[in-house]
Formats: structure tokens, sequence, C-alpha cells
């Protein structure tokens, strides 16, 4: 399973990337805002560090808006992903910009069939949100598997991008399910390495070498 990194913090992005485990970012006007950047100036950035795909996001809410914004952000860089909206006009927007031969990542999907729908129009990514959908006491793994059977039937090419990740266990479910991509904030990334039991164990092991008295350097 890919990483995507949710996060328009370039300190954060480098040092994952350093370690190799950014595969792409994911941006939105939230983050950017957080960020406290300008838009273009930011995701030139990002693009600059990583290989992957890079979504930005458009703001518009009509067809033509959406195709516009996205053209504009793809002069940013070759690696941008254009991230529409999964409404109406997004679907819209998504299949003349994949028909450019844009990458385009269709967000905020909910339903199985909204995935279908952008499968259909084009979708390079399909995103839906499983920590949105467990606030509502749905579950959003479930989602992650019902898109993937389809997709699977039909062999549809549309990567399944799990968003809205809130712990380490819903990256390792995401990947049971076989997800092409996930992408969390460097925080939720981060929390995979972590185990008491892990703790506890080299905490003992320290214990036991203190006792030596030996030194290795």
């Amino acid at each position: 399973m890919k990483f995507f990194v949710d996060t328009a913090e370039i300190d954060a992005i480098r040092e994952l990337h350093e370690l190799g485990m950014v595969d792409g970012v994911t941006t939105n006007p939230s983050l950017i805002a957080k960020s406290g950047r300008d838009i273009k100036e930011v995701t030139k950035e990002i693009c600059d560090l990583v290989d992957g795909p890079v979504s930005a996001e458009t703001v518009a809410l009509d067809a033509e808006g959406m195709i516009a914004e996205g053209r504009e952000l793809k002069k940013i860089a070759e690696n941008i992903a254009i991230k529409v909206p999964l409404t109406w006009d997004g679907l819209k927007a998504c299949k003349t910009l994949s028909e450019e031969g844009n990458m385009v990542n269709v967000t905020l999907c909910f339903t199985a069939n909204q995935a279908l729908l952008a499968a259909k129009a084009g979708a390079t990514f399909i995103s839906p949100f499983i920590g949105r959908l467990d606030d509502l006491n749905l579950d959003g793994m479930e989602l992650i598997a019902d898109i993937r059977e389809i997709y699977d039937n039909y062999g549809f090419e549309t990567q399944i991008l799990a968003a809205s990740i809130r712990s380490a266990n819903h990256m390792s479910e995401a990947a049971k399910i076989g997800a092409d991509v996930a992408t969390a904030p460097p925080a939720v990334i981060k929390a995979m390495a972590n185990h008491v039991l892990t703790d506890k164990g080299l905490d003992a092991f320290l214990k036991d070498w203190e006792k030596t008295g030996q030194t290795i350097l």
C-alpha cells in the first residue's frame, strides 16, 4: 500500500520522505490555510520535494470553474493531481480533466455508488473518507471493502485512496482490505511504529545491558 502524507507542512513531509515513507502528498483548502502559505508557492515546494502525486484541490462549485482552476493548478508541476469533490459538477470536471491527461483525485466520497461514478468518469484516485463515516457510527472500512469489490469485479483502474484516517489501526485495516493508497497526517504514520511491548522490551534490554558494564563504542 502506498503512503500519501496529508499535510502542507514542508518539514513534516521532508522528515518522512527521508525515510522513504512518502509516495505522494494530499492537500486541501483547510491544510493550506493551516500552513499560512500561498497555495501555489507551498504546492510547488511540495512537488519539488516529492516525486509522486501531489493533490491540489479546486474550490469552485461549478464544473467550468473546477476545470479552469484544475488547469491552472496543473501548471505548478507535472506531478499535480487535481482534486475535485464528488458532486455531479465534480464528475463532469473529472471527465474533462482526465481526458486531457491529468491525474484527478475525486474526494469526499461516502458511498460505493459515488465511487462507481468516479471510476466511470475516469478518476485516477477515489478518496473515501473513513474517519468521517466512523464519526456517524458507520463503518468506514466497510466502504473501502465495498469499493474494492466493485472495482475488482469490473477491472476499474481507479486507485482507492483511503482518506480521513485517524489512527494507526485505520492504516493496517485499509492495507488488509486492499486499499491502493492511504493518506494520513504525519503523526498517524509515525504512530504506526509505537507499541507498549516494544517500549517495555527495550527498557528491559537496556537495564540488562547496563549490568554488564560493557560498551559497544
